[in-house]
């Protein structure tokens, strides 16, 4: 029975044209070596399995070889090459830095570097794992590595570079080792299993690569297990189970179950990957990434961005056309805030199943519209998947709820002009001036709108907000009471949210109204005058609705204190404001002694 070597030293690069996935260095390499440009000292870093220590022994084997090809490559035959090949070479001293890291180990390695190569040109020192030398180790090798003897070549390995002091990276030429991409990857594997005899799919390579994250090493280590596990036959089904990764029919069905609103689809699905055994932290990243793809597939440009197999890559586009960029952006930010807070939870599965849920919900922005759906709207009719809505004539104006169910539907951009609520979408016909709502005729037909969750609730009244906000020649007359009793409601909601310091400077002091319903707000400070124009949009979007007219404006200045338009908010203020109007005040504080408290 003849031994089992694993593929990884079995299929091993042996020349510049075998190594994978880092043309750019082998190429440089190959050119030094043609000119005669050959520096004596060499670091290689990057990341695991990329190739750096055996592009360290294939330059080393090339250097000594006495019959170079006019490729630049070692002939395999000469004296230098079979013993290399054999493992004797006496030119080529590798130490391995992460067990021989001491000052002792460094001085006996400058110690051979004074004897000269008795075979070839050079003599090559590979130390791998450079960053583990210690400190002593390090100032003990600056010399030699500064002026080594002319047939000394020096190639430090690491996957470390910035645990390395600088004197010896000055000392260095510097060669950074890419990832390997999963299309070359796979390729090389497709290449192995042809030599090995195993027939294995293209979506299966691409997966065994996807895993590898960038390291060849990785891939042919998992390449010899699944072989181990399948054999001769390695198709999608055996790498998924073997490897415990969640296959991408889950996360298209998903996609398309969010698309329907189907949320008991949805939870269903995510329960059936939980009872598989997959962890809802690489389920939400998995989600995540989907989304990721399929904003990738949105433009031909950031095609090559999808690492896929051709198979996957067409069921991406098919996926792509029904989602808009709006969407799937927002499907991405809340499986952010899920990835983040994932650890924190303490129900995981309830944290997750939440996420989910948020994204069935998000009716303020929907998957890209066909055309009909698009003409409709533009002709004053628009349709939701629960109910119909007709405007009837393009002198009615429809009410807040009408112009909601259309405003779901009518365009992606939907999105962008719910959460800022500072560009209002009209998308009914043209109204009839009015001065007030009751001139408003009750001739608008409409069906009962049915919303089955409490979340598409939230979203559509954010939705009737902002249609309502479509209307500006509606307008009532009010007074300033009723003005003040909105203005405090809204610093009431900032109270009840938390916002304290925002709610304080609405209550310091009492809104102004002049002319052409202008407000005009005073406050104390520049931070307070710019915590409140960041929150000028909100606020009057609260006014206009409260008030039915939506032509008020809104001005916030830095004003000096006015007794009689400043609202008492500490207790010293409110015991000054009480005093004014009754002195006697003052007496009972000084004969009883009494203090204000705070």
């Amino acid at each position: 029975m003849d031994k089992f070597i694993v593929s990884a030293r079995k299929y091993r690069p042996v020349t510049f044209d075998t190594v994978v996935g880092q043309p750019s260095i082998t190429n440089t390499l190959k050119n030094a070596i043609r000119n005669n440009h050959l520096a004596q000292a060499f670091l290689f870093t990057g990341p695991r399995g990329v190739g750096k220590t055996t592009t360290a022994r294939i330059l080393a084997k090339t250097i000594n070889c006495e019959n170079v090809s006019s490729n630049v490559e070692a002939c395999n035959e000469c004296a230098s090459c079979v013993s290399f090949n054999s493992g004797s070479s006496l030119n080529i001293y590798e130490l391995d830095a992460a067990s021989n890291n001491s000052v002792d180990d460094i001085r006996a390695l400058v110690e051979q570097v004074r004897y000269a190569p008795q075979l070839g040109k050079y003599k090559v020192y590979i130390i791998d794992e450079v960053h583990m030398l210690s400190a002593s180790a390090f100032n003990a090798f600056l010399k030699t590595l500064e002026e080594p003897p002319s047939y000394a070549v020096f190639i430090l390995a690491t996957t470390e570079k910035h645990k390395i002091i600088p004197t010896i990276l000055s000392r260095c030429q510097i060669f950074d080792f890419n990832r390997i991409t999963v299309e070359d990857i796979a390729m090389h594997l497709r290449d192995i299993a042809t030599k090995e005899n195993v027939t294995a799919e293209d979506d299966a390579l691409h997966i065994i690569a996807q895993k590898a994250d960038g390291a060849l090493r990785d891939a042919l280590s998992l390449f010899d297990q699944l072989v181990s596990f399948a054999g001769s036959t390695l198709n999608y089904k055996d790498v998924i189970e073997n490897l415990n990764i969640l296959d991408y029919d889950y996360y298209f069905k998903i996609t398309d179950d969010l698309l329907a609103g189907n949320m008991s689809a949805v939870l269903l699905a995510y329960n059936e990957i939980l009872n598989n055994g997959f962890d809802g932290h690489n389920f939400i990243n998995g989600i995540a990434s989907h989304f990721r793809d399929l904003l990738v597939c949105k433009d031909e440009i950031t095609l090559p961005l999808l690492e896929v197999s051709p198979n996957v890559r067409e069921k991406y586009k098919v996926q792509s056309r029904n989602c808009s960029a709006n969407w799937l952006l927002d499907k991405l930010e809340i499986a952010n805030k899920a990835d983040m807070g994932f650890k924190a939870s303490k129900n995981q599965r309830l944290h997750i199943e939440l996420s989910l849920l948020r994204m069935c919900g998000t009716v303020s922005s929907s998957p890209a519209q066909p055309e009909s759906v698009k003409k409709k709207v533009e002709s004053g009719y628009s349709s939701t998947p629960t109910a119909a809505v007709n405007v009837a004539a393009s002198n009615v104006i429809p009410s807040p709820t009408i112009v909601a169910g259309a405003a779901v539907k009518a365009s992606q951009e939907t999105t962008t002009s719910v959460v800022n609520a500072a560009q209002p979408v009209d998308i009914t016909p043209t109204p009839a001036p009015v001065k007030e709502r009751t001139a408003a005729p009750s001739t608008t037909q409409r069906k009962t709108i049915s919303i089955s969750t409490k979340l598409y609730k939230d979203s559509e009244a954010a939705v009737n907000q902002q249609a309502a906000e479509s209307l500006p020649d509606l307008q009532e007359a009010f007074s300033i009471d009723e003005l003040q009793a909105a203005w405090k409601a809204y610093a009431q909601t900032l109270q009840d949210q938390g916002r304290m310091t925002l709610s304080a400077a609405l209550t310091k002091r009492i809104p102004e109204l002049g002319e052409g319903f202008m407000i005009q707000f005073y406050v104390d400070s520049a931070a307070a005058e710019k915590d409140l124009n960041d929150q000028k949009v909100d606020l009057l979007s609260f006014l206009r609705k409260k008030l039915s007219n939506y032509k008020l404006n809104l001005t916030v200045s830095i004003g000096a204190a006015d007794s009689a338009n400043s609202v008492p908010y500490t207790p010293s203020e409110k015991f000054k404001k009480l005093a004014e109007k009754n002195p006697l005040l003052h007496e009972l504080k000084k004969r009883f002694d009494l203090e204000i408290e705070y």
